[in-house]
């Protein structure tokens, strides 16, 4: 039925001209909550056991790898890192553990003990700035970064330590420059190579230009190297980049809950997750996508925005008389498949959510019999029916439940 709902009620724009053009390959996912999202301004670093929480949540959502921190930050951080490493190994979650370095060995060097002990295979993510500004303001020159490359990726190799490869402010670096970085890189072993956007300058058209630029370079030297895409919002074209990103050849996406992270934040994994799969990129069950944004806010202690898409309080909230006459419609046909979509983009069951009718200044009648009907109480009661929706014209806002369940208790006791 829902195919057949598809072809006859929805006509999609999104996918006009498409003429059956397969979409992108295999995508995966590194969640970067617990490393980059925890360098916001805002957030709270939580509890090791809190984070071990968070990463039960990632393994529920199909996350395929995570950052657990930076291990040259110092020994508590190992330390944390190394437990969050064991409890992936005892509980026995499909992630991947990766670790954030500089391209120095005192950096690297942990990796291997984290790997040892664990008997996991811990990806050494090296990173290293890359555009012209961040080589003046360090005094840096392009041979001194390839110095610093060839001496801590060559440690690693030697070591047996896996290594992504990434070149920090990508989207403002000189193309010569990241050929020389990445080539090296890749001759010395790295299995990926990450782009990033790290001030959040790029466009959706850069994006893609980069990324493009970035696989002919792995094309060239013809090995089996992955492409991540790492960008922030500062421009708020976070997560539209990410659709450029695995248009151009990005097979990695990176994220972090809620999109935390420095100065404006990263791109919001939950976000991107949704859109993946309403785009049809991929395809699994995303039910508990809400239990994740949930536990990250409640441990990060970052509030929902109430209009943040899918998973803020509003976001499947019908309040409007026209609006909520069309859901109520749908639902009154019996038909969840067709309420979860007349006036939503979003199906709100398919991340664990559902359609809402609520009460308010804008409301005609029709939501208060539905909300009472729903809530148990007598629709058919006409004066309980009008000092309800006599209330809702006289407020200035959408009531909450127990605002009016307040109401019927009064018309009750009177």
């Amino acid at each position: 039925m829902g195919s057949r709902h598809t072809q006859d009620l929805i006509y999609d724009w999104n996918t006009e001209g498409a003429d059956g053009a397969p979409g992108p390959g295999k995508i995966t996912f590194d969640d970067e909550t617990l490393r980059d999202g925890l360098q916001s301004p805002s957030v709270y670093d939580p509890p090791v056991d809190a984070k071990k929480e968070i990463l039960d949540k990632m393994a529920a959502i199909g996350i395929d790898t995570a950052n657990l921190g930076l291990p040259g930050a110092g020994e508590a951080h190992c330390n944390d890192i190394m437990e969050l490493a064991l409890h992936i190994r005892d509980q026995h979650l499909p992630i991947r553990p990766n670790v954030a370095c500089r391209t120095v060995i005192s950096d690297i060097a942990p990796v291997r003990a984290i790997m040892d002990r664990s008997g996991l295979s811990v990806l050494a993510c090296c990173f290293i700035g890359s555009s012209p500004i961040r080589l003046y303001a360090e005094d840096w020159t392009i041979d001194t970064l390839l110095g610093y490359v060839e001496k801590s990726l060559t440690y690693a190799r030697d070591h047996d330590i896996p290594v992504m490869f990434v070149t920090e402010d990508t989207t403002r670096a000189q193309p010569e420059d990241l050929r020389a970085l990445y080539g090296l890189a890749i001759d010395l072993g790295a299995e990926r190579v990450c782009v990033c956007d790290t001030c959040g300058h790029a466009t959706p058209e850069g994006t893609h230009r980069v990324v493009s630029f970035v696989k002919k370079i792995v094309e060239e030297k013809g090995k089996d190297v992955g492409i991540d895409w790492h960008g922030h919002r500062d421009r708020n074209l976070d997560l539209v980049n990410c659709i450029a990103a695995v248009e151009a050849g990005a097979t990695e996406i990176h994220g972090a809950a809620l999109g935390v992270g420095e100065r404006a934040g990263n791109a919001p994994m939950d976000l991107i997750l949704a859109n993946f799969q309403l785009l049809g990129w991929i395809d699994r069950d995303l039910t508990a996508l809400g239990d994740y944004v949930r536990t990250c806010s409640k441990h990060l202690k970052v509030a929902i925005p109430h209009n943040y898409p899918v998973f803020g309080h509003d976001a499947f909230v019908t309040g409007t008389g026209v609006h909520a006459s069309a859901v109520i419609k749908a639902l009154r046909k019996g038909d969840a498949w067709l309420a979860d979509r007349v006036y939503s983009g979003v199906p709100a069951t398919d991340f664990g959510e559902r359609q809402r009718v609520s009460v308010g200044y804008m409301s005609g009648r029709s939501n208060v019999l539905y909300w009472l009907d729903t809530n148990g109480y007598d629709m058919d009661d006409t004066d309980l029916v009008d000092r309800v929706f006599d209330a809702a014209k006289a407020s200035d806002h959408l009531m909450t439940d127990d605002e009016i369940h307040a109401i019927i208790s009064g018309a009750q006791a009177g």
